[in-house]
């Protein structure tokens, strides 16, 4: 079972405060692979050269739609866990992101408390 701070991340969040703040958060726990990306091109691109563990993937970005970038994420790593972040948590959404392979669902504005018990989930994942 891996330790939360020996793993390697991905944020996905085009609203550069909460990649700031996701980052603190997972650096506060002891994470040092950390990496960024504020638009599905990037952060596809980003996934596919460094093949992160966890990745924090916002729903809504500017140039593509994050259910979009799961599934080509589930699809170049089956084993990702993938935690959805969005400031709308309508019932369809969280459906959708757990059909396309999500590992959990987060809403904005969150808590480093949040984020602690999503990765635990990591854990027995």
């Amino acid at each position: 079972m891996s330790e939360i701070g020996t793993l390697s991340y991905l944020i996905v969040d085009d609203v550069s405060s909460v990649r700031e703040f996701l980052r603190q958060t997972l650096l506060h726990l002891g994470v040092s692979d950390i990496y960024e990306a504020s638009t599905g091109e990037a952060a596809v691109n980003s996934f596919q050269k460094n093949l992160p563990d966890v990745v924090f993937l916002d729903i809504e970005l500017p140039d593509m739609d994050g259910q979009s970038i799961l599934k080509q994420i589930k699809s170049a790593k089956e084993n990702a866990f993938v935690v959805m972040v969005s400031a709308h948590s309508s019932v369809d959404n969280v459906k959708t992101a757990i059909s396309n392979g999500a590992s959990g669902f987060i809403v904005k504005p969150f808590s480093p408390k949040k984020i602690t018990s999503v990765l635990k989930k990591y854990q027995s994942y």
